[in-house]
């Protein structure tokens, strides 16, 4: 099934059910109020949300069914209790590294990595991202997430993906230029990385067919830089480290809440023919290449579209479709 949360007078929004074409959805307060309120009692709670969903492909009518508009939707989940991403495409970071000429530790290949996200305001899936400088480096990173259960502490990975409700895509912004100062202290990321977007909708599993084997979705993760093909690389190529197995590392020294997201990282295939998902990845090959960067980092105006689509062009999350917007802090 696919559910959303709908924009409203509250922090958290309301909970959806959203139909597979993604045309139509409906508002399902009667049996949750909020995508966070179904994780919590999801054994009880996801089989009559099934049983909205089917129906609503079946006939989506009603006083209660709408036309999806995803400009007023929220992220699936508007702030969670955890955002960890991974890294999980490790062929990417040996990319960065190469290019400024640092060795990659060989533990990069076993032991996946991972940073704490802030998770108390994401942006909706078409709000403008907002920034007070071009010159702090905004760049775009295309990646899959998943939504957890509650996950006990230290699940083996053969385990972890029992706990994997929802599916979803990530624009997880970056500000480069703001990166290595930050790490440079050794205490990793925080003003380098702003409030991520999510797919206006998230999927069960069953959702992806064939495409979902348990730990990676094997589908192109398309995205568009002002309506150009800027990149589709294959989700469940050179893929590292799975799914259970971010899942069991997040989870390793403590339990993971029902709602907690784990992120894929940067989505990167060892074939550049494929483009990329993000402009660090882009300009860290020119600099291989020629020994300079040439593509510039996002500038106000411009517009990212991240998608995922079936093997029949249909898109199975919605699109990420968001403008980079000047920003006027309050005085």
């Amino acid at each position: 099934m696919k559910l959303a949360t709908l924009k409203n007078d509250t922090r958290d929004g309301a909970l959806c059910v959203v139909s597979r074409d993604l045309a139509h959805a409906i508002v399902v307060y009667d049996i949750a109020p909020t995508l966070q309120a179904a994780l919590d009692d999801w054994d009880y709670i996801a089989p009559q949300l099934q049983g909205v969903y089917e129906g609503l492909n079946k006939s989506p009518e009603g006083t209660r069914v709408f036309a999806a508009d995803f400009t007023k939707f929220h992220s699936p989940l508007p702030r969670a209790y955890q955002w960890a991403d991974g890294s999980a495409y490790v062929n990417h970071v040996e990319l960065v590294r190469k290019a400024r000429g640092a060795e990659m530790p060989k533990e990069f290949w076993t032991d996946p990595l991972m940073y704490q996200g802030g998770s108390d305001a994401f942006l909706g899936p078409r709000d403008d991202i907002v920034m007070e400088s071009e010159e702090w480096g905004i760049d775009l990173e295309g990646e899959v997430a998943v939504i957890t259960g509650d996950v006990p502490m230290g699940v083996a990975p053969k385990k972890a993906g029992e706990h994997i409700r929802l599916l979803m895509l990530v624009n997880d912004v970056s500000l480069r230029n703001l990166i290595p100062g930050e790490l440079a202290k050794g205490f990793g990321f925080f003003q380098s990385k702003p409030s991520s977007a999510y797919s206006p909708v998230a999927v069960t599993p069953d959702e992806l067919g064939s495409a979902w084997d348990g730990g990676k979705v094997s589908l192109p993760l398309v995205v568009h830089l002002n309506g150009a093909l800027f990149g589709q690389p294959n989700a469940g190529v050179d893929m590292t480290f799975d799914f259970p197995r971010l899942i069991a590392h997040a989870a390793r020294t403590r339990p993971l809440s029902a709602g907690a997201i784990i992120g894929s990282g940067t989505v990167s295939n060892k074939d550049r023919s494929a483009g990329s998902t993000c402009l660090a990845e882009k300009r860290m090959l020119e600099i291989i290449e020629t020994g300079a960067a040439t593509t510039p980092f996002l500038r106000f105006g411009d517009r990212v579209r991240i998608e995922m689509l079936d093997a029949a062009g249909r898109s199975i999350f919605g699109a990420i479709d968001q403008q980079v917007a000047p920003y006027t802090p309050p005085k």
